[in-house]
């Protein structure tokens, strides 16, 4: 039987966040045909909305089937809205649409659906209260944002995709595809390895590659601060005392501050940065692991090749070719 899906199209959805959801599932029942454990399409997807006129960021017109009108679906996907800053996202949750789209998750959720969301509409999805309790992911940029509006929602936004309970979640823009390929991995895993070929889709385990960490810590003063003195000195051993010191703070408030602005510890957030100037050096130099190693604050390559490993997902010569301009 086909899994039914609808796609919860809200009006200033974000373009490519709609497409690549729809665009990965539709790949997959053209490809069902192929494999011998699919039968028939896997998916009836159906983009739905609440309002008669549906338009996205860019002014496209959404065709939308009404929701009065829809069964219960299997699974519920709410794409981003084209929102991009904590100011577009707040206004955003003010809108009577996106309340109403609230309303609406959670009635599907009470009679069994699973509800999916990615990117900004993670935030649709945690302001029901669905998430609380939970472990979920967002885009990196707006995770301040996130941990200081749901604070009952455990953020873990190194993460790609988060499975917590009856929801899933996705990071950025591009993880619809991530999202949308993790459906399709529920019905059949042969199936999802050939969309994702087809799409040329690598897989992603982990956003810590993508972000930019000094972004994030402009959220405080003290973060930024520390930001800056950690950068300075990631090839000596981490001493959360000069860290403290160095800020002119207590090693409490410095902790406690990092904790409510970047859900992480100092330790964890010099780990982070070490990871992106390493990547970096890996990418735009011909430096050995072990000199890169101990740029960043590492004894021998070894433990840096684990720690890449560990937080982006690929081993030196796969970051070292993500790279190569061939």
């Amino acid at each position: 039987m086909a899994m039914r899906i609808n796609v919860l199209a809200l009006d200033d959805v974000f373009d490519l966040g709609l497409a690549a959801v729809l665009d990965t599932l539709s790949t997959a029942n053209d490809l069902a045909a192929a494999l011998p454990d699919v039968a028939g399409e896997p998916f009836r997807i159906k983009t739905v909305g609440l309002r008669r006129r549906v338009r996205t960021h860019h002014g496209l017109l959404v065709p939308v089937e009404s929701v009065a009108r829809q069964r219960r679906p299997d699974i519920v996907i709410v794409p981003a809205l084209g929102v991009k800053t904590p100011e577009t996202v707040v206004a955003a949750l003010e809108r009577n649409d996106v309340a109403d789209a609230g309303e609406l998750l959670v009635k599907w959720s009470q009679r069994g659906s699973r509800t999916c969301a990615a990117c900004g509409g993670t935030f649709v999805l945690a302001s029901t209260s669905l998430l609380d309790g939970e472990t979920a992911t967002t885009t990196w940029w707006l995770a301040p944002l996130f941990r200081e509006r749901f604070p009952k929602v455990r953020l873990d936004d190194s993460r790609m995709v988060v499975v917590s309970g009856n929801s899933v979640t996705a990071g950025a823009a591009l993880a619809h595809l991530d999202l949308a390929l993790w459906i399709v991995r529920q019905r059949s895993p042969q199936l999802a390895n050939l969309v994702a070929r087809y799409l040329m889709v690598d897989p992603r385990p982990s956003t810590a590659v993508y972000a930019i960490p000094d972004h994030l810590a402009h959220a405080d003063p003290i973060v930024e601060q520390f930001e800056q003195w950690a950068r300075k000195s990631l090839a000596t051993p981490f001493s959360l005392g000069d860290a403290a010191r160095s800020v002119g703070t207590s090693q409490r408030t410095l902790a406690r501050r990092m904790r409510k602005v970047l859900g992480k510890s100092p330790v964890s957030y010099v780990q982070e940065l070490r990871v992106q100037r390493a990547v970096h050096l890996l990418r735009t130099s011909d430096s050995s692991v072990d000199d890169i190693a101990t740029m960043v604050g590492y004894s021998d390559g070894v433990t840096l090749r684990n720690l890449l490993r560990k937080k982006t997902g690929r081993g030196i010569k796969e970051l070292r070719h993500d790279w190569s301009p061939s």
